[in-house]
């Protein structure tokens, strides 16, 4: 089923493209983050072309439950432990100023933009509420601890971000790409240095962005074994209790409660792509034990890119690419992260000084425990005998029967039934 705000709005179409060309800067990638970032550098005055293979916001932008935050889970304590408390400051003021960069833009548009609280909450961890609100009070940011949430279930308490946002995504994007210089049904086939070459024409650039979620160059950044991609689902019910305030658990495998004018959005049931899970059976087994009048409307599934830390690469795509730029990884937090990546690009490209660089580099250290997990998984896989292999780099695939899809649980492509290309980082369908 589609999500329900695709089912909710129009989108502008845009020609394919039907010639060579040149620009200053090529954005491949035709989501969220190539959206953002096209505004951005045409508001900078920046001459620039964005592709898109299929239709824009066709692939995992449209799958999102819209949540407009600065809490990414208990992600402060882990930050200030790994890279000190001025990393953490710098993270968390990037994904601020992403969220009031939403708030004046989406003053231009209707897209249903309403403030709200934000909870993160544990069902058996208090401590770890402590750890992220000392964190947080060293960064004098006004988290507060909450007890007695409206859930249907017992918690241990949350930590509560005042000043956050929800909205319907897809109206706000598609206003924001009405004025935009895209090109949609143009499908990079090969990158050679900043020449694209499409299914449409050739197109020379000063410098290339890739905004497609998952990378799609091997030969750059490692981010087969930088990355892996988690899947989770979501159920639109009606006649469902609607509490204020978007929550969310701070474990992986937990629940998330947001509304959306009269439906609860409750998402959950996650797992690594290609791995066993609750899927939607979790979530109506939820349903129906704790909402037994509430009715299913819509019910769809995204997939995320998790890095080693936990924080997105945006940037350089690597060292050695100096023209090549990136955005990725953005840990099942895409609406502000995709704000943090398009004002950041945006300043590398212009040559802007900004602080927020080094934080969401793609070439930090990549000795992380989650390196050798992914490693592991890949050999796994690569080395497991079956008919069905990826066309990324050649991993066995996996029946995914919630969704009756082939998936890859090295680096997270998916395919339908018939062998149809429906997540990257794989660019091609399955070859018998």
């Amino acid at each position: 089923m589609y999500s329900l705000w695709s089912e909710t709005v129009t989108f502008p179409s845009f020609e394919a493209l039907n010639k060579n060309m040149k620009t200053d800067v090529l954005i491949i990638g035709g989501g969220i983050t190539g959206i953002l970032t096209a505004h951005y550098l045409q508001q900078a005055g920046v001459n620039y072309i964005l592709v898109e293979a299929d239709t824009i916001c066709s692939g995992i932008t449209k799958n999102t439950t819209a949540k407009i935050t600065s809490q990414h889970g208990l992600i402060y304590h882990k930050i200030a432990k790994k890279y000190g408390i001025d990393a953490a400051g710098l993270y968390l003021e990037a994904n601020e100023a992403a969220l009031w960069e939403y708030r004046k833009l989406t003053k231009e548009f209707l897209c249903d933009f309403v403030n709200e609280t934000n909870y993160v909450y544990t069902l058996t961890r208090p401590d770890k509420l402590e750890q992220e609100l000392d964190t947080l009070k060293k960064l004098r940011f006004p988290a507060e601890f909450a007890q007695n949430l409206p859930l249907p279930f017992p918690t241990a308490g949350a930590v509560a971000f005042p000043n956050q946002a929800k909205f319907h995504p897809l109206k706000f994007l598609a206003e924001l790409a009405k004025p935009l210089h895209i090109y949609e049904h143009t499908k990079v086939q090969e990158l050679v240095e900043t020449l694209a070459v499409t299914n449409h024409g050739k197109i020379q650039a000063d410098k290339i962005i890739v905004t497609t979620h998952f990378p799609f160059l091997n030969k750059h950044g490692s981010y087969f074994l930088k990355l892996y991609q988690h899947r989770s689902y979501v159920l639109a019910l009606k006649d469902a209790p609607k509490p204020k305030g978007m929550y969310v658990d701070e474990a992986d495998k937990g629940l998330s409660f947001r509304t959306h004018q009269n439906l609860l959005i409750l998402g959950g049931g996650g797992h690594r792509t290609g791995k066993q899970g609750g899927n939607y059976n979790e979530l109506r087994c939820f349903a129906d034990k704790h909402f037994p009048d509430a009715k299913e409307v819509y019910h769809w599934a995204t997939q995320d890119c998790v890095t080693l830390d936990g924080i997105p690469y945006i940037g350089q795509y690597s060292k050695h690419t100096p023209n090549l730029y990136v955005a990725t990884g953005f840990n099942k937090w895409g609406m502000t992260s995709a704000m943090v990546a398009a004002l950041l690009l945006r300043d590398l490209i212009t040559g802007k000084k900004t602080p927020y660089a080094d934080v969401f580099s793609p070439s930090r250290s990549i000795w992380h425990p989650k390196l050798f997990l992914n490693g592991f998984e890949s050999s796994v896989n690569l080395l497991t005998p079956t008919r069905k292999r990826c066309p990324h780099l050649g991993c066995a695939l996996k029946w995914n029967k919630a969704e009756h899809t082939w998936d890859c649980p090295c680096h997270g492509s998916r395919f339908t039934r018939k062998g149809e290309l429906i997540d990257n980082p794989a660019t091609d369908d399955l070859k018998e």
